[in-house]
């Protein structure tokens, strides 16, 4: 009976043995599972993102009403025939400098030049006639109805020897005004018809830019305005000019109204129907707070940015920054310039770009080796 009982228990402690050990070593997995996760917590750091920054700072700002438009010549017409007939001589150059009056092409004229003198032939007899019966008449020899015949006579007489001079002018063709020519449209011997292209004569200075603006901004508007115009011709230069013209009617389709301005071109740099990019100044300076517009974050709730602050020093000594999300309140756009009305003072170091990793708190290192252009006018090439 007793050996039974002994071997009854032998088993029955190693069984305990076994079962202790099992929760002992379960246990001590936890707990040693709780003490990494708990080491790695306490070492664990925020990743640190590298962001571009720079100061807020004012800036002088020029209210301007940017827009385009085109540019077209005070004075420029295609110059055509009144009359049809054969080209007999052109007395100019494609692409020369003629001045008003300057004879350009000579159609054939000599059947309009025989009549005018048949018709001067027949107006000196109508008026000997005239100055004969005048003095018949003055001793009573003729009646004063024969006078009247012969008077009435000659001025029809005048009248047709003027018509065909001017037929006989109109086969010479003149330049208008002063100005530029274009392609020649024609060649000696060439047949024309009335109404025909002969060249296209523009006059280069002043040019005019026309260019629409939203009829909200109508009252912005003042004759006299200063006017600046950029064309991709010469990106680095600038043309200025004046608003001479605002158009008393607005368009009913896009409620746009059309405004004219002069521009000065003295050396010939511009042409009519060049594309123009046009700003007109619409106010006095004045001083805003200004940021590229790629250091504001804009989204349903607001305006954002980041500003960024010093929090302390790491191990090494060096000063750990961070970024503080603050709403702020934007106003008018510059090329690449947005004004800051709210939520920034003078100084500020702001985030301009890599703004998408960070939140309220994000550790930031500042690296400007690349930067967002903050242009007033940026140009952009039309290829």
């Amino acid at each position: 009976m007793r050996n039974w009982k002994s071997q009854i228990r032998k088993p029955m402690s190693i069984m305990l043995i076994g079962v202790t050990l099992l929760f002992v070593c379960i246990f001590g997995f936890q707990l040693l599972k709780k003490i990494i996760i708990n080491h790695a917590m306490r070492n664990n750091t925020a990743p640190v993102i590298t962001v571009s920054a720079m100061s807020v700072h004012y800036e002088w700002w020029q209210p301007l009403l940017l827009t385009y438009g085109s540019l077209r010549a005070v004075q420029g017409v295609n110059v055509t025939t009144e009359l049809a007939g054969l080209v007999r001589t052109i007395y100019f150059k494609p692409g020369s400098e003629v001045k008003a009056g300057d004879v350009l092409v000579q159609l054939n004229a000599d059947s309009d030049i025989a009549l005018l003198h048949a018709l001067e032939a027949q107006e000196k007899l109508a008026e000997i006639i005239y100055h004969r019966d005048s003095a018949q008449f003055a001793i009573k020899a003729i009646s004063k109805a024969i006078l009247d015949s012969d008077q009435q006579n000659l001025k029809n007489l005048q009248a047709q020897v003027s018509q065909q001079a001017a037929t006989v002018a109109k086969k010479t063709l003149v330049a208008p005004f002063t100005g530029r020519l274009g392609i020649s449209a024609i060649n000696p011997g060439q047949y024309v018809n009335a109404g025909d292209q002969v060249v296209t004569l523009q006059a280069l200075d002043p040019l005019y830019a026309d260019f629409f603006v939203p009829q909200q901004n109508l009252i912005q508007l003042h004759i006299g305005s200063r006017v600046k115009i950029k064309t991709d011709t010469y990106p680095n230069k600038t043309f200025t000019g004046i608003i001479t013209t605002i158009n008393p009617i607005v368009d009913v389709k896009t409620r746009n109204v059309e405004v004219e301005a002069t521009i000065e071109n003295p050396h010939f740099e511009l042409y009519p129907g060049m594309f123009v990019s046009t700003e007109v100044e619409t106010g006095a300076n004045i001083r805003y707070l200004t940021l590229p517009q790629t250091a504001i974050s804009f989204n349903p709730y607001g305006e954002i940015a980041y500003i960024v602050q010093k929090k302390g020093k790491d191990k090494k000594g060096k000063s750990v920054l961070s970024v503080l999300q603050t709403f702020v309140v934007t106003g008018d756009k510059r090329g690449d310039q947005i004004v800051v009305l709210e939520g920034l003072k003078e100084g500020d170091i702001v985030v301009t770009s890599g703004q998408l990793k960070l939140k309220n708190g994000s550790l930031v290192v500042i690296n400007n080796t690349v930067v967002p252009q903050n242009k007033i006018m940026p140009m952009v090439l039309d290829e």
